[in-house]
């Protein structure tokens, strides 16, 4: 059955290869997600902007809906909440969270942190978002309240920060390269896994809530079942450090991003390749689309080999070939 469908996928992929482009930012963009339903495309940006788009399935394209203005350093990282799909969070350098909503051009919300912020997650029962700072600093907001709750201070380099699926516990990777799983809301340790050699720089939980995966400065992505916590096995076909991973929708699908000049598209159960994404620049993020094998990401703006390439676009990949 694993063949029959890798063999599948791959076919759906030699079909519907098509990588879209879209140049609204006027700087680097840091990050990409999809709303919960799917409709809409949030991307932040150096610029200090976020641009959200809706995709137009009909038409296989996305339509800029509005420009966020408001935060007054680089948009590092956001999100959208699990459930309301016209809520998303930001991230930025300017020692802000901010709260909007797409239908309006307003922030509804803004809190304070004590930081740079460069890491965000929503937890899966939207009551509370998270973000680290700089500092390794951990601050939990209460989102109807849009105040700070409580912060945790580590005293080893905390890079990405997630909630598992089930909201009781709370995973960081760290310099050292290990995982840590804290119980939620108590933050207690629980316990310490030996993920990498090298740092552990990103961390993603798959949809089904079957495994987590995380990639390295080793150039590796381990892939982790989350009842057992243990690791089932790795994909091991980048070169640089491992910047960026997505889940596809179905759990079946991990992509994978990093200096080397394409994005891996591994089946999750085999670590076979699936599909190979070309890029011209390294890729520093990526997201799947929550119900469709559409693949969202950006690449640096900086091209020794061109340099008028536009910066500040976005690119979806898995639109239909041109007839």
């Amino acid at each position: 059955m694993t063949n029959h469908e890798v063999e599948k996928l791959k076919d759906y992929f030699q079909q519907n290869d098509r990588t879209k482009e879209y140049s609204f930012h006027i700087a680097k963009v840091h990050s990409v997600a999809w709303s919960c339903d799917g409709k809409m495309l949030a991307s932040g940006s150096f610029d200090k902007t976020v641009n959200v788009y809706l995709l137009d399935s009909d038409k296989d394209r996305l339509i800029r809906e509005h420009t966020y203005k408001g935060h007054t350093d680089s948009v590092d990282q956001l999100c959208w909440h699990p459930s309301d799909p016209s809520l998303f969070v930001t991230a930025s350098g300017d020692k802000t969270v901010r709260i909007w909503d797409w239908r309006s051009s307003k922030t509804i919300a803004s809190i304070s942190t004590k930081g740079e912020n460069i890491n965000i997650c929503w937890s899966p029962d939207g009551q509370t978002i998270a973000v680290g700072n700089k500092e390794d600093l951990v601050t939990f907001i209460d989102f109807k309240g849009s105040k700070i709750q409580y912060e945790q201070q580590f005293k080893h380099e905390v890079n990405e920060i997630s909630w598992n699926n089930d909201n009781d516990l709370f995973f960081l990777t760290s310099g050292q390269g290990s995982i840590n799983v804290l119980s939620y809301p108590a933050l207690k340790p629980l316990d310490m896994l030996n993920a990498h050699p090298a740092n552990c720089i990103c961390l993603k939980f798959d949809p089904t809530g079957k495994y987590f995966a995380t990639g390295s400065a080793d150039a590796l992505v381990s892939l982790w079942d989350v009842a057992e916590l243990v690791c089932v096995r790795t994909f091991s076909r980048l070169e640089w450090p491992v910047r960026t991973i997505s889940f596809s929708y179905d759990g079946k699908l991990l992509a994978s991003a990093s200096e080397d000049l394409m994005i891996d598209i591994a089946y999750v159960e085999s670590g076979e390749k699936v599909a190979e994404v070309k890029c011209e620049t390294p890729t520093f993020t990526v997201a799947w689309h929550p119900k469709k094998h559409l693949l969202a990401f950006a690449c640096d703006d900086k091209d020794k080999y061109n340099s008028e390439r536009e910066a500040g676009s976005i690119k979806v990949f898995g639109f239909p070939k041109e007839s």
